[in-house]
C-alpha cells in the first residue's frame, strides 16, 4: 500500500474529498516524523512501535593499516505488534 493508496481507502470509507483526506493522512505521518525526530517513542496499539536507536562511535577497520571510524547516528526501528504479527501469521 502506498500513500496514495491510503489517501483513497480514507476518502472512500469515510465521505471525505480527496483533499480532506490528504490533509488527515499529511497529518498523521507529520506528527509522527516530527514526534520521532524529537527523540519520542511512537505507539499504536496492535500495529506498530517505532523508536530511535542511537548508534555508537565505533571504528571500523577497512584494510589492516587503515581505521576508519564512523560516527554515531541516530536510527528509526520499526517493531510489529502482536496484533500485527497475528495478523500477517495468518
Amino acid at each position: 500500500m502506498t500513500k496514495p493508496d491510503l489517501i483513497q481507502a480514507l476518502k472512500d470509507t469515510n465521505n471525505l474529498s480527496k483533499s480532506e483526506a490528504e490533509t488527515v493522512v499529511n497529518l498523521f505521518f507529520n506528527q509522527m516524523a516530527d514526534a520521532l525526530a524529537n527523540g519520542e517513542r511512537v505507539e499504536i496499539r496492535g500495529l506498530c512501535s517505532i523508536f530511535i536507536k542511537n548508534t555508537l562511535d565505533i571504528p571500523v577497520e577497512i584494510q589492516k593499516p587503515a581505521i576508519v571510524k564512523i560516527r554515531p547516528k541516530k536510527l528509526p526501528f520499526f517493531k510489529a505488534g502482536k496484533e500485527l504479527k497475528e495478523r500477517v501469521d495468518g
